[in-house]
């Protein structure tokens, strides 16, 4: 956990490294984007080559403690997972992300959240499960309730996107935010009692 400044007269900044993985084509980059304040993504697709690193700070709602994230975004070919490991150490948060018109993004989404948690075996991590694409209602192959499931068995929290629509894409986002600075405030207490 990285502290850019703090005192009890100045904000609490935080810094944080956010995993954001899943297969290729399930709108990872087109998330980290719009939250990167890019605005409308592209409509033309291009695979993102190994790991592309944007930030963006959020402040935590009624406070004016920020998190900033500084987002991995990895690319879902198989051919790029050695760089892709390289990048993952350490990480603070993660991000999988699924196509809910993709079964096979679905299932592997376990494969992504195990192989983010194998090189940080002894870290909390928190963590969402975002169910992209639900704009594509007529092609939608797993359900919410699937999506939900999922996300209790892996200790993840569970949110639906549509990047097309920059529909609910900063919520996943804000909701890790809170819950790195809960960390931060269980640490500060642990360090109170042993100082």
């Amino acid at each position: 956990m990285a502290l850019l400044r703090s005192s009890s007269s100045v904000s609490v900044q935080l810094r944080a490294k956010c995993i954001v993985a899943g297969d290729a084509a399930v709108g990872k980059s087109a998330l980290s984007q719009i939250l990167h304040g890019e605005g409308n993504v592209s409509k033309t697709y291009s695979m993102t080559p190994g790991v592309e690193i944007l930030t963006k700070v959020l402040q935590l709602p009624d406070s004016s403690n920020t998190v900033e994230m500084l987002l991995y975004d990895s690319g879902g070919q198989p051919l790029f997972s050695d760089v892709v490991s390289k990048y993952w150490e350490n990480p603070s948060l993660l991000v999988i992300v699924y196509d809910v018109t993709n079964q096979d993004s679905f299932k592997n989404s376990s494969k992504w959240f195990d192989q983010v948690h194998s090189l940080a075996p002894n870290l909390t991590i928190p963590g969402v499960l975002v169910a992209n694409k639900t704009d594509l209602l007529e092609r939608r192959a797993v359900t919410e309730s699937e999506g939900r499931s999922l996300a209790s068995e892996k200790d993840l929290a569970y949110f639906e996107t549509s990047t097309k629509k920059s529909e609910s894409c900063l919520a996943p986002f804000l909701h890790l935010a809170k819950e790195y600075f809960k960390l931060y405030e269980e640490a500060v207490e642990v360090m109170k009692t042993i100082g």
